[in-house]
């Protein structure tokens, strides 16, 4: 044993740049894992445990006043009822800030869907003006107890008495409006009811709702929302971060692995003596083994411990949602085992790797076998002789030979070292897409800048105007949103008209064409995936007792409402409806115009008869991917290059046999350090151009899945620059030639004694 660590020790002195290397490497693969686990128990716990506590309801159901739905509690498979509660929807202000809110009266608290106070308390008779905010409606209007609220055109005040959390669906700016509990008696002139039901069975979800609606009425049917889509929108953009720091670490994880085996497997071809002379001494084919396997499994694992340690200690100082995810995670009962399971998982993938390359190193025989005095494929090329005889210089000819003539062995390197220049090709592009919804919105479905609706104090004509005579406001589109109830009664979308023929709203298409004709429309991918329809089809659904026919002439992206949306003109909305009138306007800004700047100054313009809000970006959450896209290219380039440094002592000590005939023919020592130089470059030139080549499909491939499993379609991937993808290329390709630089002329200027001690 003593031997053994002995003989890992000189080995350790001897390598320590690349132990470092490792040891950071296996560090950041392990918290990149560490916070991808902790993303996806944030993404899902807190709304899971608010469901969980509160016995959320399956199913929201918002009708008219006059529907009986009472008889929803008879029905099998539904196992309790919360309601109906009377609703009223009405615009709430506090310190300056509108927002759209559902008022809900409600005497004491339900036993389904039960709202769970966060500060204060609840409706109490003697405050009759008292109400109770959503969270997240809460920290919108940044109000807290005590604070009053005011209803824009009345002279109405309430008071916030409580703040909850729901289960329901959160508040979002523009889309989805604000739960606000009052009491019945504040409700005055309700103008629906919603009822919440709890079923014994989630997974029918969507025969629960087909068997409510068939009870109650298409007509009287006015918006269904279901627990499944509560927990997507809860989970929102952490569990996208999640996904993209899993992905990636295991992808840095396989890089590691086989540059670990890259490194061991080159050592063992240039210490084929000294492992000979081990064994002649009385070393076991298990002991060499042993040697590199404990050797590199050390490094692992404490890379490993130390990522885990400082992930515990300081994870929940990281500023950001990463910080707030691993407070929440180290909360939850399986964060110690995730805290285990994930190191422990990296650092055995790394030693299975070391243990299929040190494996070769027991099979050394103990007396050396002497090699052949030229490998296989060693001949000039055709092509090579070619260059010589037009005279391009030797080194450049001998270099790229060298670097391809042991194929099986040339292309193993070139594939460990593509593998992450392809992870980082793939961030790259990750980051590119994510300034791409930045800098062009227009270009993912967010022409417009701003939302405005306008109260009964201002008619429609009054309120455009009113819009245009802004100096930045490039475009105002009249527009309405209504729910509409699939085929089947399952669910329910958003039926978008905005615009008019004349004036037509600029949808952005991935697919078809805008719908310019009567009864066209134009659909998000997530509608063509709840329907099962492409562009091409007709599609039918209700409004009320309305029944709306469309034909699908193309594909939007549509960020908002998980891409179930279905946008036509307002034109083609009144040829069903004749009465319908605007309820919203989009507006589209000038170029730089600052969409909160207008804002205020329209809010202003308005005198409190206008509600504006500036469009929701989805990349706004995801700005922390950032961050995390550099760490991940720092640990694939540490990754990279560990490969990159094997690579280059594995062209040098095959090298030294060849220096004495390189001499004898006439090279210079400089000459003789241009070729490992060139043929270093080659290499790295290889390996960028595959990662290239694979990486720039993978990465539009990855990016558009995603795109269509979240609802917002295909078509929003954005590969890197030429301009970046030429620094990637120059920066990977000099760096190499500069490190193999060194060593190449240390080599070639070695004593003639040391030349013949090598090759013997």
């Amino acid at each position: 044993m003593r031997a053994t660590l002995r003989w890992a020790h000189s080995d350790l002195r001897t390598h320590r740049g690349e132990a470092l290397f490792l040891v950071l490497a296996t560090a950041g693969i392990v918290v990149s894992l560490l916070l991808a686990t902790a993303l996806f128990g944030y993404a899902t716990n807190p709304w899971q445990r608010v469901f969980t506590q509160a016995r959320g309801a399956h199913v929201w159901l918002h009708t008219d006043a006059s529907a009986d739905t009472r008889k929803l509690a008879a029905l099998d498979g539904v196992e309790s009822v919360a309601g109906p509660l009377p609703t009223a929807s009405t615009t709430v202000a506090s310190r300056g800030t509108r927002a759209s809110v559902e008022l809900r009266g409600t005497g004491e608290l339900p036993s389904v869907d039960r709202p769970l106070l966060t500060s204060g308390h609840w409706l109490d008779p003697a405050t009759p003006d008292g109400v109770v905010l959503e969270s997240g409606l809460a920290r919108a209007l940044l109000a807290q107890p005590g604070d009053p609220l005011t209803l824009p055109g009345t002279a109405r005040k309430l008071t916030v008495v409580g703040v909850a959390d729901s289960a329901e669906p959160r508040y979002r700016p523009g889309e989805q409006p604000g739960l606000v509990w009052a009491l019945p008696s504040a409700v005055p002139d309700p103008g629906g009811q919603v009822i919440g039901v709890r079923l014994t069975d989630p997974d029918d979800t969507d025969y629960a709702v087909q068997r409510a609606v068939t009870l109650l009425g298409a007509g009287a049917i006015g918006e269904v929302s279901t627990w499944q889509q509560a927990r997507a929108e809860a989970q929102g953009d952490n569990r996208l971060l999640g996904q993209v720091l899993g992905l990636f670490g295991l992808g840095a994880l396989i890089a590691a692995g086989l540059a670990v085996h890259g490194a061991i497997g080159t050592r063992i071809r240039g210490h084929l003596r000294d492992i000979s002379v081990l064994k002649a001494i009385g070393f076991t084919p298990g002991q060499v083994v042993r040697v590199f396997l404990l050797q590199h499994l050390a490094y692992a694992l404490l890379g490993a411990v130390a990522a885990a340690a400082l992930t515990e200690a300081l994870g929940r100082r990281i500023p950001g949602r990463f910080g707030d995810a691993v407070g929440v995670w180290q909360g939850l009962p399986g964060h110690t085992a995730a805290l285990i399971v994930v190191p422990v998982g990296a650092v055995l993938f790394i030693g299975a790797t070391t243990g299929l390359a040190a494996w070769r190193a027991g099979r050394v025989p103990p007396v050396p076998v002497p090699r052949a005095t030229a490998p296989l494929g060693g001949r000039l090329s055709g092509v090579a002789r070619r260059a010589l005889g037009v005279r391009v210089p030797p080194a450049l000819v001998l270099g790229w030979h060298k670097a391809f003539t042991r194929r099986p062995r040339s292309l193993g390197t070139v594939a460990r070292l593509a593998l992450p220049l392809l992870l980082i090709v793939v961030a790259m592009s990750a980051w590119t897409t994510i300034d791409r919804f930045h800098s062009s919105p227009e270009r993912i479905g967010l022409p417009a800048a701003l939302t405005v609706r306008a109260d009964a104090g201002l008619n429609d004509r009054d309120a455009r105007a009113l819009l245009e005579r802004d100096p930045q406001v490039a475009a105002a589109y009249p527009g309405v949103e209504v729910a509409a109830l699939v085929p089947g009664q399952t669910a329910t979308i958003a039926l978008r008209g905005l615009g008019t023929r004349a004036d037509p709203y600029p949808y952005t298409l991935a697919e078809g064409r805008p719908a310019r004709g009567p009864d066209e429309a134009v659909a998000g991918q997530g509608l063509l995936d709840l329907l099962d329809v492409r562009v091409g089809d007709w599609v039918r659904m209700t409004v009320g007792d309305q029944p709306q026919v469309l034909h699908i002439v193309g594909r939007s992206i549509e960020p908002e409402n998980a891409g179930r949306v279905v946008s036509t003109s307002l034109d083609t909305l009144r040829e069903n409806d004749p009465g319908l009138r605007p309820t919203l306007h989009q507006l589209r800004l000038t170029a730089g115009a600052d969409p909160h700047e207008v804002a205020d100054r329209l809010a202003t313009a308005g005198r409190g008869h206008l509600d504006v809000h500036t469009v929701t970006n989805p990349a706004d959450g995801l700005s922390p991917l950032r961050g995390v896209v550099l760490g991940l290219i720092a640990v694939l380039a540490l990754i990279g290059l560990i490969e990159l440094l094997t690579a280059i002592g594995g062209t040098v000590r095959e090298g030294e046999r060849d220096l004495l005939a390189l001499k004898a023919i006439g090279l210079s020592p400089r000459q003789i350090t241009a070729i490992t130089v060139t043929a270093t470059g080659c290499t790295a030139l290889a390996a960028l151009l595959a990662a290239l080549a694979l990486g720039l499909p993978l990465a539009h491939w990855l990016i558009d899945a995603q795109g269509r499993s979240s609802g917002l379609g295909a078509g929003i991937a954005q590969g890197p620059s030429p301009a970046l993808l030429l620094l990637l290329g120059a920066s990977a390709v000099l760096g190499a030639t500069a490190l193999a630089a060194l060593p190449a002329a240390r080599a070639a200027r070695r004593r003639l004694a040391d030349t013949l001690s090598a090759v013997a």
